[in-house]
């Protein structure tokens, strides 16, 4: 509920609806997921996800609810005072344009691929061969090795891939017992662009609500 690039953001209202509820009426749909859980501390929040359908069984602790706390705290917290589960599926509701397809995509690969976790990746607008760090004298240092600047053609560079945050999937156990989603053997989703949108600022959010009006 504190959230502080976009005050009230998931509660914000796009093309109708709160943010919270295009991610809600998503995993609604999925083949695969059989039960729906918010993790809040906010009441109000809390308040609009009863109301679209979606349970509630405790209250975020306050110490889990800051802007420091890590994003995977919640949902480990969420699987010990809810055990029983083979897989726990986390979907932020900042990431609204995933699909049906992009959850049931993500939890397919984790099970056929035998792998503990999968995540959901999506091609950055940059890639990390053209990116730099500025030493003190403003000096730049390449955050890759690169090859000479000549040989820096766009479509001759290695594909390179982000976390887009949109769909986690971890086998319960494993994430109980790791405590963290990513490891050698995790297993990336690719997504497009176009269904990646983070909202982390206002500016994102006016992006989202001139998407929607298109």
């Amino acid at each position: 509920g504190g959230s502080k690039g976009v005050p009230r953001k998931n509660l914000r209202n796009v093309g109708g609806k709160p943010l919270i509820a295009w991610t809600i009426e998503q995993a609604a749909k999925s083949a695969y997921l059989d039960r729906f859980v918010l993790s809040s501390e906010d009441e109000e929040i809390i308040a609009v996800a009863r109301s679209l359908n979606l349970e509630v069984p405790f209250v975020r602790p306050e110490a889990l609810a800051g802007d420091n706390v890590p994003a995977y705290l919640p949902v480990i917290d969420m699987a010990e005072k809810l055990p029983g589960y083979d897989y726990t599926v986390t979907l932020q509701p900042s990431v609204p344009l995933r699909t049906v397809e992009d959850i049931d995509g993500c939890i397919e690969l984790c099970i056929d691929s035998g792998a503990p976790s999968c995540v959901s990746l999506t091609v950055p607008d940059k890639s990390p061969y053209w990116m730099y760090q500025l030493e003190k004298n403003n000096r730049m240092l390449p955050l890759i090795e690169q090859p000479d600047e000549g040989e820096l053609q766009r479509q001759d560079l290695p594909d390179s891939y982000v976390l887009n945050g949109a769909v986690y999937v971890a086998d319960t156990q494993w994430l109980l017992l790791n405590r963290k989603y990513l490891s050698p053997q995790t297993v990336g989703y690719p997504m497009p662009q176009e269904r990646s949108l983070d909202i982390d600022t206002e500016t994102d959010l006016a992006f989202f609500n001139f998407l929607v009006s298109k």
